[in-house]
This record gives C-alpha cells, sequence and structure tokens, in this order.
C-alpha cells in the first residue's frame, strides 16, 4: 500500500496497483481471457459508462477509512510501530504519522502548489487562472491516481467533504 510503484499516489491510496499497467491481471473463465488492467482515470472502454470505476484512481471514503485505521493502530500500538514510509526510502514513520502524510497528499489535489494551481482543476484555464473561479473548489467524485485531476461528478461534497476534516485535524 504504501509504495509509489503500487498503490501510494502523491495524491494518496489508488484503487488498484499502477503495477497493473504494464502487468494487467488476467484471468480465463470458459476459453475467454478476462483483463483488469491500472486505468489512472477515465476508462479506455465503455464499459461501465466509461468511467474507470475502480481501476485505479484515488477516491475519498476509501482514503479516509485507511487513515482513520492507521490512526486506530497508532492508539493501541503507540509511537513504537514503524513502517516505511513510502516503501525503499529508508523513511520510518509511526502510523499516526504515516496517516498525517496521507492526508497531506489528499489536501494536496486541493491546496495550491507553489506555482498555484491546484491539482483537482487539471489543465482547466479558467478554474486555475481566473480570479473568479480558481477558489471555486469542487468536490469531485474521484480523482487521477497519478494526477490528482478531479473526475466523475463534481459534487460530492459528502465523501469529498471528508479534506475539511483531514485540514482541521493537520491543522492545514
Amino acid at each position: 500500500m504504501l509504495d509509489e510503484n503500487e498503490f501510494l499516489s502523491p495524491y494518496g491510496i489508488r484503487s488498484l496497483s499502477k503495477f497493473h499497467e504494464q502487468n494487467p491481471f488476467e484471468l480465463n473463465i470458459g476459453g475467454k481471457t478476462h483483463r483488469v488492467g491500472y486505468e489512472a482515470a477515465e476508462s479506455e472502454s465503455g464499459f461501465f459508462g466509461g468511467n474507470s470505476n475502480w481501476r485505479g484512481p484515488v477516491w475519498f471514503p476509501v482514503n479516509y477509512l485507511i487513515i482513520e485505521s492507521l490512526q486506530k493502530f497508532h492508539h493501541y500500538f503507540g509511537d513504537d510501530l514503524k513502517v516505511e514510509f513510502p516503501n525503499s526510502s529508508g523513511n520510518f514513520l509511526n502510523l499516526w504519522d504515516v496517516a498525517a502524510q496521507l492526508s497531506k497528499r489528499l489536501a494536496g489535489i486541493f491546496i495550491r502548489s507553489a506555482d498555484g494551481e491546484r491539482a483537482a482543476f487539471d489543465d482547466s484555464e479558467k478554474f486555475q487562472r481566473d480570479e473568479h473561479w480558481r477558489d471555486l473548489l469542487l468536490f469531485h467524485e474521484y480523482f487521477h491516481g497519478d494526477t490528482g485531476a478531479g473526475l466523475g461528478a463534481s459534487h460530492q461534497t459528502g465523501w469529498t467533504g471528508l479534506v475539511a476534516k483531514l485540514l482541521q485535524q493537520n491543522k492545514e
């Protein structure tokens, strides 16, 4: 989960490992091969209405549950249990700090970067630069697994609105 070559995205935890981009999962049933590959954004096929559903994007509800679980495990295990974050980095953090790092990655979808752009707005000139639009945040259904661009419905204030709790919790 904490490997940047698999589930860990700059913007949270992907719904399917990036490993499957080059190595799709294949299942043979009755002589027919079915494949599931990593798709960071919208589907390359028309199945399921064209969205990639759970084949790679970042989804807030799952990420939020992961963060809350890490915090609960930290409460039980304390600071002594440390894991490498990200994998192969040599950097070890307790579970609370891993949860905080994941929260920051999710918040990074909405917070302006050093160049003044928001990942959620992708290449939308109007939302990135227009003074009348640039601060109107949309709470998308899910986010591109590699770029953080907002995808799907843009009014998911229920689950994507959880970013407010993450920001408050981490004093962002």
